[in-house]
This record gives structure tokens, C-alpha cells and sequence, in this order.
């Protein structure tokens, strides 16, 4: 069993991170001489001063994942957030100083971007972030690149999550545990599948979409709100990115979209993303050693998860 990483070797491994930002910056041609960790969770995001980029470098990986692997999906969110800011979208941008690729440098993937000041005094309000996302939507629907279907939902991270849990009883209850595992033999099919998906959900297109409930990752910049943190970005419902929001933001959303004139939330189609994105919340728990915050955050959601419905309602 894996024992939960110290404080200290949590602040070692961002220093180790900070140090591999700088070094590929220069390597870059950047001059930075006073880097600032503005952020340290999944990531530790570090602006590289004086320069006017930041760098977002990955720390909280599954032991699974490989630097391809996360490659792929950080040059999805380069392009997919470079071709949206071309079209005006609020976006943070890649920075214009270096190549929009990923970089790897010390062990560590990489990906930098344009420094955007952020507003300090401002409080996220999640309700009307909810009525943002529909923009993003519509903004998002044309977009040329190839996307899987429901990447986010990571079936692979689910079982990997699965499996690690079995030995973890510390973060998990065994009911819930056994919950998880009949809930993915009933909603895999779908998550895996387009063609499943559409015919289970007849009448339910897909497009691009957030993939990491946008909600939470609007960026309320000095010059006003921008998306942000397209790490997860796939093809899938609209539902996919308002999963597990609550009554409040659905009906944010649903209030948008009407005045849009989009289609509003299916409510099916969202139980359906509830449930996964239940599974992919309780999956996570398995990176709790490396970061030991999740066990905290995430203790009510048993009790949340216990009164929803079995796999979002799909048969058995």
C-alpha cells in the first residue's frame, strides 16, 4: 500500500517541476529570472518572469500513463484552444513565444501559454459559469480536428481505479467499491462506444466539448472571463460537461441555451454522464498518495453518489 506523499516531498517535487519549467523556457529562448507557482493541484502552473508565459507542467499522473500518452492529449488541447482563440473565443491561448507543442523535460510534460492576469478579488460564481458554457459550446462545434468519442470518461483510468482501490480500503468503503465495479460492466459499453451511445440516446448528437466540467475552469481574467484548461477535451454530449453540477447551473445552462436557440440538457442523457463522471471522481481516489488533498475532498461524495440511481438508469 502506498503511503501518502509529506508535505515535504509534495514541496520537493513542485520545486522539481518549477526547476524543469525554467530550464525548458530558456532552452526556448525565454528569459526567466523570477518564476511564480500561481497554481499547484493536478499541475503546477508557474508564470515564467518576466516573460509573459506560463507554463502548466503535469505532476499528478495514474503510475499507468506514459509521456505519449499525455502528449496526445496536450497537443489536442494546443490546437483545439489555438484554433478557438483565432475565431475570438475567450480563451488563454497558447503563448506566441515558443512552438505550440507539448515539451518534455526532466521526467516531466509540458505546455506553455499566454500570461493573463487574473482577477484576485473576484469569487468563482458557479451558477453563472454555467451559463458561459453554452457559448463555448457553440463556439466549439465546428471544429475540424479529430477527437475520440468520450476520451474524458478514460475507461482505462476507470479500471486502473478500480484496481488500485481494491487495495486501498482506507479510501474506499467495499460496498461502494462493489458498486463501482457493477455500475462500469453497465455503463462501459456506451462510454466506449459512439455507435452504442447514439443508439441507446437516439436523437442525441455529439461535438467537441470541454471535457473537464468547464463550469469549474472558467478563468475570470482583469479583461473578463475566458475558458480554460482544455486537458480533457473530446467528442461527446453537451451533457458530458455540466455532469455533477446540480439543479442550479443545469437550469443556467438550459436558460442559455434556450435564448441560443440550442438544444437544452437531456435528462437522461445526463443521468448517463452523472454516473460516469461519478466513476471517473471515485477512479481519482487513486491518486490520492500523490495527492493526499483528495481524500478530503472528495469525503461527502459517497453519500451524494449513494442517492442517484444505479448506473444513471441504464437496464442492467
Amino acid at each position: 500500500m502506498s503511503a501518502f506523499m509529506t508535505p515535504e516531498q509534495i514541496a520537493q517535487r513542485t520545486s522539481r517541476a518549477v526547476d524543469a519549467a525554467v530550464q525548458a523556457g530558456r532552452g526556448l529562448g525565454l528569459t526567466v529570472t523570477d518564476p511564480q507557482v500561481l497554481h499547484d493541484v493536478f499541475s503546477v502552473v508557474v508564470h515564467l518572469a518576466p516573460s509573459p508565459v506560463v507554463a502548466r507542467v503535469l505532476t499528478v499522473v495514474p503510475q499507468q500513463a506514459d509521456l505519449d500518452g499525455l502528449a496526445g492529449r496536450q497537443r489536442a488541447e494546443l490546437d483545439m484552444v489555438r484554433w478557438l482563440a483565432d475565431r475570438g473565443t475567450p480563451v488563454i491561448p497558447p503563448s506566441p513565444l515558443v512552438p505550440a507543442e507539448p515539451v518534455r523535460y526532466d521526467g516531466f510534460a509540458m505546455t506553455f501559454w499566454q500570461f493573463v492576469e487574473e482577477a484576485k478579488d473576484s469569487e468563482p460564481d458557479y451558477v453563472a459559469n454555467a451559463g458561459l458554457v453554452p457559448g463555448l459550446h457553440a463556439g466549439m462545434r465546428d471544429y475540424p480536428g479529430e477527437l475520440s468519442f468520450l476520451s474524458a470518461a478514460d475507461p482505462r483510468f476507470i479500471e486502473d481505479g478500480i484496481a488500485a482501490l481494491e487495495q486501498r480500503p482506507d479510501l474506499i468503503d467495499p460496498a461502494d467499491l462493489d458498486r463501482m465495479r457493477r455500475e462500469w460492466r453497465v455503463l462501459e459499453p456506451v462510454a466506449r462506444s459512439r455507435a452504442l451511445f447514439e443508439e441507446t440516446f437516439p436523437g442525441i448528437g455529439v461535438q467537441p466539448v470541454h471535457g473537464d466540467s468547464p463550469v469549474a475552469n472558467i478563468f475570470h481574467a482583469v479583461d473578463g472571463d475566458r475558458y480554460a484548461d482544455f486537458e480533457m477535451v473530446t467528442l461527446g454530449p453537451v451533457e458530458w460537461d455540466v455532469a455533477l453540477v446540480g439543479p442550479e447551473c443545469e437550469a443556467a445552462y438550459n436558460r442559455e441555451a434556450r435564448r441560443r436557440g440550442m438544444r437544452t440538457l437531456n435528462s437522461d442523457v445526463l443521468a448517463f454522464a452523472n454516473a460516469v463522471g461519478m466513476l471517473v471522481a471515485f477512479a481519482s481516489l487513486a491518486l490520492a498518495p500523490q495527492l493526499p488533498m483528495l481524500a478530503d475532498a472528495m469525503r461527502e461524495l459517497p453519500e451524494q453518489w449513494r442517492s442517484m440511481p444505479f448506473a444513471g438508469g441504464l437496464p442492467a
